[in-house]
Formats: C-alpha cells, structure tokens, sequence
C-alpha cells in the first residue's frame, strides 16, 4: 500500500534539494528517524540506495553538460570507496540490530548533520580564510588532500547518509578554487553515486534496507527535485541556507537528546538490575 504522507515526505525533501542543492541525507534520514519511527539503521540503509538513484539523474544530466571534473571524482573515490567497505565491516561486526550500533548510527548522524550545516553557515567565511593557502599547494598534495576527504566522506555517509553533499562541495571548492561552482556541484553528484549505491548496497546485504519505503519516496521526491530546481533562482539563496542550517541544527539536537534519554533509561534499568525496554521501530 503507498501512504500519501510518505510521498509527501518525499516530495518535500526533494523540493529543498532542487533549491539548495543540499543531499537529501541531511534531510530524510532524520525524518524518518524522528517523524516516522524508521528504526536509524534501516533509515540509513534506505536513503543510501534513495539518494543514489535521485543522484544517478543528476550525474547523468552533469556529464552531458561537461560540468565534472573526472579527476577530483576518481581521487574522492579512491579514498570513500575503500573506507566504505572497511566501515560496513565494521557496522556488520557490531550487528545493526542492537544498541549499541543505533547509537552509534545517531551520534554520528548528528555529526555529521552538524558539520552539513557548518559548512552552511561558514562556507563563504572559509573560503575566504583558507583560500589563498590552499591555492599555494601544488598538485600532488592537493590529489592527497582530496583522497583524504574521499576517506572521511566514506566514513560519515556508510554510517549515518550525510556528508555528500553540502560537506563535499565545501572541500571542493577549497581544494580546487579555480573550477566552477557547476563543476564542483557536478563532481560532487558524480562521486556520490557510487558512494551511496556500494554503502546502500552493503546496509541491503546487512538487511537494513525497506525497499517499498524508497520506492514510495522516490515517488515523491522525483517531481519535487525538477519543481526545487525550477523555482531556486527565486528563492534567496542565503536565505535558504540559513534557514535549511537552523533545521539541521535542530534536528540534531532533538537526536542527540533522544540518544542521552535513551543511554540514561538503560543505566538507570542497569543499576536497577532490570533490563532496559527498548522497543525499536522497524
């Protein structure tokens, strides 16, 4: 059965994509961790495949138009596709299904929902601070610099489905200044489809992933996407920026609060000598 506020979700978080070009990671995850109950796990696992199909277009639009620049893609990849699998060996070690990985799912998700809307926030200051360093090293430690993001962003979005978009696009535009912000947004498309499919595909193996829940999403999100981009010209972008920031922000200490909530009733039923009732939403 497809229930209407799934696709309305959808709709919603691809409408914000198109405006701000922001991944929808940042977005849907949480909600549906916190509107719908998804257990963080099966959350994760369903926005990797979700976002690298809504992503799939956009590449393929990107490399019809010119606008990737292969060389930062293939160094990015270098270093998230590896550190992607080693971490879904991790994640698969510590068994997605207790508590311990939900937790660690959510601290990392509020992470890295804090460093997306950082770099919101600060993206303009950072260039402007770090710019002129960063245009003094020479090539092959910017090719090291950019493999060392590739492992980071490899680590943030197999863990919690952030860190592709808003935090990719920042580094980028730091460690190649003299491209064009559609090439930067372009290569960060392009890397990000691989990454999210091999991660998505590894939460599937590990049984995390509700395939009629994305299908519904992407039900939604597809028009809200072509609609977000249509009407982002619009919109004042900084203004969307803050606002979409403050969200973040919020979102991630709601998380966060729920997680202390959580990790003080299980201490609490420890010390009593009684097991903590934790019943997780599928």
């Amino acid at each position: 059965m497809i229930d209407p506020i799934y696709i309305a979700s959808g709709f919603g978080v691809g409408l914000l994509v198109g405006m701000t070009g922001v991944g929808g990671g940042s977005l849907m995850t949480p909600l549906l961790i916190l509107l719908f109950g998804i257990h963080p796990a099966t959350a994760v696992g369903t926005d990797l495949l979700y976002a690298a199909a809504t992503k799939a277009g956009g590449s393929f639009v990107h490399g019809l138009a010119r606008s990737i620049h292969w060389p930062a893609v293939i160094r990015l990849a270098s270093g998230s596709i590896p550190a992607s699998v080693l971490t879904l060996l991790v994640l698969w070690q510590l068994d997605l299904d207790n508590t311990t990985a939900r937790s660690l799912v959510n601290l990392v998700l509020c992470l890295a929902l804090l460093l997306t809307a950082g770099s919101l926030i600060f993206r303009k200051a950072l260039l402007e601070s770090f710019r002129s360093r960063l245009e003094r090293l020479d090539a092959a430690t910017i090719a090291r610099a950019t493999v060392l993001v590739g492992v980071a962003l490899g680590v943030l979005v197999s863990i919690s489905s952030v860190g592709a978009g808003a935090v990719g696009v920042t580094a980028l535009l730091l460690l190649y200044p003299g491209l064009p912000m559609a090439r930067i947004v372009g290569s960060d498309i392009a890397h990000a489809v691989p990454l999210t499919l091999i991660a998505g595909l590894g939460h599937w193996a590990m049984g995390t992933v509700d395939w009629h829940l994305m299908g519904v999403l992407l039900i939604g999100s597809l028009p809200g996407i072509v609609i977000g981009s249509y009407g982002a010209t619009r919109v004042p972008e900084m203004a969307l920026r803050l606002l979409l920031a403050a969200t973040l922000i919020v979102v991630s200490g709601k998380l966060a609060a729920d997680e202390w909530h959580r990790s003080s009733a299980s201490v609490a039923a420890l010390i009593r000598g009684a097991p903590a009732d934790h019943q997780d939403a599928r």
